[in-house]
């Protein structure tokens, strides 16, 4: 395989040395790059329109798709729609995902970094993904939406299984499994809005229900952002730990001094993209970087690659904390970039800060393997000891 999505690094080198954006099979789309030439490309979405965004991996079987259809959902969701019905779903995403809504989120997200680092601190091992990175995320994103705590871990675990069915192969009964907990998540979400009743609340929530309908629309966009609001921070915090550990004096100047942490957010952003990219399709005939693309033609705009380009970044294959403040393009650019990257970035301070303190001793424990997975990238599982 020419393109490994264990390990696509070598092949975004190939690409950014390319005149052009280059066809890749294994993708079906043109892998675009180079930080210019997605800048470009993310600054035009007129031309370069996101009905594909999230284009499946794996198509769900009929019987899986039988279990989903038992729930509503349909209609666009802010990361596949386009103009104006794109302007119409982000509005309370911006809203309710504020500056001023994360900083009053900050008490909360410390408080639980800091009860679930104490609940394994004493155990001298723990395996960090699903005791830390897997949970933080979903408990703040469920808090941000209201939903009664209880309905987390379900709510998690719903997304997770969401993101199986069209990124992963499974036998017919595993997808029908899958299928079966990510109706009941979204069941969840249906019960918790009509709980609101005729008072939606000033929560993101509520600021959903204010601006968005019909009902079916609405709980696709709540199970859109439920899952972008902690598998991406989620990777983030895992990417974070993991290129820290594996640089040992990164590590220990990182404990001695913590005023780096937002630097280091942003330079594991860089080095190991969470999200590494999103496909595009054009809308009319367009030339990238001297290449004719097609009415038709998919793309995919690699913000991994980006990060790694050369002609924008010093030692772009250096992980390094002491990097001067640069742009990146981990969190999208233009009229998609991410709502939510501040709180994103909020929590992946907020844990390294509370691990950097209390466990300063923390060493990976056991080989770390990187799912085959371009859209949530970030370690199956991260065994730590101190």
């Amino acid at each position: 395989m020419d393109f490994d999505p264990r390990d696509p690094y070598s092949r975004y080198a190939r690409a950014r040395a390319a005149d052009g954006p280059t066809f890749v099979p294994e993708l079906d789309a043109w892998l675009v790059a180079r930080d210019a030439d997605v800048r470009a490309v993310l600054r035009d979405a007129e031309a370069f329109s996101s009905a594909n965004a999230l284009r499946p991996d794996v198509v769900p079987g009929p019987e899986a798709v039988a279990v989903l259809g038992s729930v509503p959902s349909g209609g666009p969701v802010v990361v596949t729609a386009d103009g104006d019905e794109h302007r119409r779903l982000r509005e309370p995403l911006t809203r309710g995902l504020s500056p001023k809504r994360v900083a009053a989120a900050v008490p909360f997200i410390t408080g639980r970094a800091e009860a679930l680092v104490a609940g394994f601190a004493a155990d001298g091992r723990v395996e960090l993904m699903g005791r830390y990175a897997r949970v933080l995320p979903g408990e703040v994103i469920g808090h941000l939406l209201g939903l009664d705590p209880a309905d987390v871990p379900a709510a998690v675990e719903g997304s997770y299984r969401a993101e199986d069915l069209v990124f992963r192969p499974m036998p017919v009964d595993e997808q029908v499994a899958a299928a079966q907990v990510v109706a009941g998540m979204k069941r969840m979400l249906d019960a918790h809005v009509r709980a609101r009743g005729g008072e939606p609340g000033d929560d993101l929530c509520g600021e959903m229900i204010r601006a968005i309908g019909p009902h079916a629309t609405l709980l696709s966009n709540l199970q859109n952002i439920l899952l972008a609001g902690h598998l991406t921070t989620t990777a983030l915090i895992g990417n974070a730990v993991l290129h820290l550990l594996r640089r040992r004096e990164q590590w220990e100047l990182l404990c001695e001094r913590p005023e780096l942490i937002p630097a280091a957010v942003e330079e594991t952003a860089r080095y190991e993209a969470p999200v590494q990219g999103f496909r595009r399709v054009t809308t009319r005939p367009v030339t990238l970087a001297g290449t004719d693309l097609p009415e038709g033609a998919a793309v995919f705009v690699a913000f991994g690659a980006a990060g790694r380009d050369e002609a924008a970044h010093h030692r772009p294959d250096e992980f390094d904390i002491t990097r001067p403040p640069g742009r990146h393009l981990a969190f999208g650019h233009g009229a998609h970039a991410c709502p939510g990257a501040n709180l994103a970035r909020e929590q992946a301070r907020i844990a390294l800060e509370t691990l950097t303190r209390e466990l300063p001793g923390l060493r990976v424990a056991e080989p770390v393997e990187m799912p085959p997975n371009l859209i949530h990238r970030s370690p199956a599982e991260l065994f730590v000891t101190w």
